[in-house]
């Protein structure tokens, strides 16, 4: 099946054509914004998660694809090596929280070619988005700072971090995890996450034994 150009999203088709996926519908709509403001690239369309970036792109042939690390069904980082291996004309935009130099190589080492900070400034985002339409590669400053001070250095974890990972080797559940510490389940959820991502693992079992052969606890 041809996929279409989503020509009903596009107002200009000398415009870049960007998607966002990303699961934080609010952050999606301030991007969009953004974007289209420039007057050099539009939004042509949006997913919230994985599997409604695998459906859209059976549609859309974007120029850029802005994608988050980690969205609610899945890994950014590991939707990235499998867009670019089958949609190998869509240039990637990693467009995160994750500061984390571990995380950048990673990214990039999947076909990323662009990586910025959801901190970033309006006019950092557009050049990130003209850039890696152009198929070269870019970081935002702390992104670059981050990775030339990333040679030996150790993965580190914030004493919050330490403390979920502990009861995580324990066996306590998510839930379990946020009634001990007073937190909400999301906040776990996303410190569990984020330990995911850190320590380069897939699943808990694996998260457990990198923790205890490593020291984390």
């Amino acid at each position: 099946m041809m996929k279409t150009n989503c020509q009903d999203s596009i107002s200009n088709p000398l415009l870049i054509s960007v998607v966002i996926v990303d699961d934080h519908k609010i952050l999606v709509e301030g991007l969009e914004q953004i974007i289209n403001d420039s007057g050099k690239a539009q939004v042509i369309d949006r997913a919230y998660s994985v599997a409604e970036c695998r459906e859209m792109l059976k549609r859309c042939n974007p120029d850029i694809l802005m994608l988050d690390v980690s969205l609610s069904d899945g890994n950014g980082i590991e939707l990235c090596a499998e867009i670019c291996q089958n949609y190998p004309a869509i240039n990637i935009l990693m467009l995160t929280s994750y500061a984390e130099s571990s995380v950048i190589v990673r990214a990039m080492d999947a076909g990323a070619l662009g990586y910025v900070l959801k901190n970033a400034m309006s006019d950092e985002i557009i050049e990130g988005v003209l850039t890696v339409a152009s198929g070269k590669k870019f970081f935002c400053d702390e992104a670059h700072t981050l990775l030339k001070s990333a040679i030996k250095v150790p993965v580190t974890l914030s004493a919050r971090e330490t403390e979920v990972l502990k009861l995580i080797v324990e066996g306590l559940s998510m839930r379990e995890i946020a009634e001990k510490l007073f937190l909400s389940y999301e906040t776990v959820r996303s410190y569990g996450k984020y330990l995911h991502m850190k320590l380069d693992v897939h699943n808990t079992a694996s998260l457990v034994r990198k923790a205890i052969e490593q020291k984390f606890i």
